[in-house]
C-alpha cells in the first residue's frame, strides 16, 4: 500500500479488524516515514460503470462517491463510522441492482434519499449540487417542497 505522505509503498499493517457491519476490513498501517493511516478492504462483486447525463461512461469510483458525501456532511454531527456505513450501503444497493451500468441519476437519487434520513442539512447541501441550484430561489423552492425540516 502506498503511503499518502511520502508516496512510497513500504508500509506494514499494525492492526486489522472488521468494520461494525462486517462488510469491510479496516487496516491501520504504518509507513517507514512514521506516518499512520487507515485503509479499507471490501468485496467487489462486479465492475460497475456510471452512465453520465451526457451519455459518457466511466468506471464507478467509490472514492468519488465518498468525497461527495463527506463534503455534504462536513461539520455535521455524524461520526465517521456512520458515514462509512452509509457509503457501503449505497455501494451495496448499486451492486444489488444487478446491472453493470448505472446512471448517475440513479446514484444521486440513492444518496439523496439516504441523506434525507441521515441529516437534513447534508440532504439540502447534496441536492444543491446534484440538482444544480443556480439562484437563491432554487434553494427556497426545494426546501419548501420537502418536509424534512417540518418533522423536527
Amino acid at each position: 500500500m502506498i503511503c499518502p505522505c511520502n508516496k512510497k509503498g513500504d508500509t506494514s499493517v499494525v492492526d486489522s479488524r472488521p468494520t461494525e457491519d462486517g462488510t469491510a476490513i479496516r487496516r491501520r498501517r504504518l509507513c517507514i516515514c512514521g506516518e499512520r493511516f487507515t485503509t479499507f478492504e471490501r468485496v467487489q462483486f462486479r465492475e460497475l460503470t456510471v452512465v453520465k447525463k451526457n451519455g459518457r461512461k466511466s468506471p464507478f469510483d467509490r472514492e468519488k462517491l465518498s468525497k461527495s458525501i463527506y463534503v455534504a456532511l462536513k461539520k455535521r454531527p455524524i461520526d465517521t463510522e456512520t458515514i462509512e456505513k452509509f457509503i457501503s450501503k449505497i455501494s451495496r444497493s448499486m451492486e444489488e441492482l444487478g446491472q453493470s451500468e448505472i446512471s448517475s441519476n440513479t446514484i444521486g437519487t440513492m444518496v439523496m434519499e439516504g441523506l434525507k434520513d441521515l441529516d437534513p442539512v447534508a440532504y439540502v447541501r447534496f441536492a444543491s449540487v446534484y440538482r444544480n441550484f443556480r439562484e437563491e430561489k432554487d434553494f427556497v423552492q426545494f426546501v419548501d417542497r420537502i418536509d424534512v425540516f417540518k418533522k423536527r
